[in-house]
């Protein structure tokens, strides 16, 4: 098998378009979201990422756009059952949902409930149908042979991703982790990083370490430090 080779990003508009734009706070208002999406519009990320409730409004501010919107199921705890999560997966796409970010089961992982874990990932693969899935395995709250578990079971599923963290844990994602994810995954399933990331030189360092998507609410930031400086050259080319 081909090792993984870290993408390249050259320019501002190429790391754009591995973001998901975030706005997940529960108290979040219909001006944030309206800056958000603008916000997306013009930088052109890939994704803006917000609670369920947002959908139809985000899916009318992004039209004519290339940036889609995104939601997340079971946020931030991961509990539920797997009819549950299916079905509020279900309704997030009848929203406008274009790709699922559902949380975890950690508990399960920990119990060693396997086949229950594999059939709720299994479950909201196919509500989301034709949409991605990204699983969120809160990786601060696991050991790095839980990880490792949650990881396999999520191929096996057929996610599209696996994903760090919610951000509203104990911490978010690190190099190490995005490593490791990386390395048990392979080439055919995408690794997200999200939490923690505020800056382009943390965003590069998981794209280093294996990202291939990452969730930020600090989007404008990181792109703003990829534009080109004063001598011609485009920061972070190479």
């Amino acid at each position: 098998m081909n090792a993984f080779q870290p993408l390249k990003i050259g320019t501002s508009k190429e790391l754009a378009q591995l973001i998901d734009h975030t706005l997940l706070r529960p108290e979040s208002t219909e001006a944030e979201l309206t800056k958000l999406c603008t916000e997306a519009r013009e930088c052109g990320f890939k994704t803006v990422c917000v609670l369920a409730k947002w959908l139809p409004l985000a899916t009318e501010l992004l039209k004519g756009s290339s940036t889609i919107p995104i939601t997340v199921i079971a946020f931030p705890s991961g509990e539920g059952s797997a009819a549950e999560k299916a079905a509020e997966t279900k309704a997030a796409v009848e929203k406008g949902a274009k790709e699922i970010d559902v949380v975890l089961n950690r508990t399960w992982v920990k119990e060693k409930h396997y086949e229950k874990t594999l059939e709720e990932l299994t479950a909201v693969v196919k509500a989301a149908t034709p949409w991605p899935v990204k699983v969120i395995l809160e990786t601060s709250e696991l050991t790095d042979d839980e990880k490792k578990i949650a990881c396999v079971l999520a191929k096996i599923s057929g996610v599209s991703f696996v994903k760090t963290s919610t951000g509203f844990s104990k911490s978010g994602a690190t190099e190490a982790d995005v490593r490791l994810m990386r390395e048990v995954v392979g080439l055919s399933v995408g690794v997200k990083a999200s939490g923690g990331i505020r800056d382009y030189e943390t965003a590069m360092k998981m794209v280093q370490a294996g990202a291939t998507r990452l969730g930020t609410s600090a989007s404008v930031a990181i792109v703003a430090g990829a534009r080109p400086k004063a001598n011609g050259t485009e920061a972070g080319a190479y």
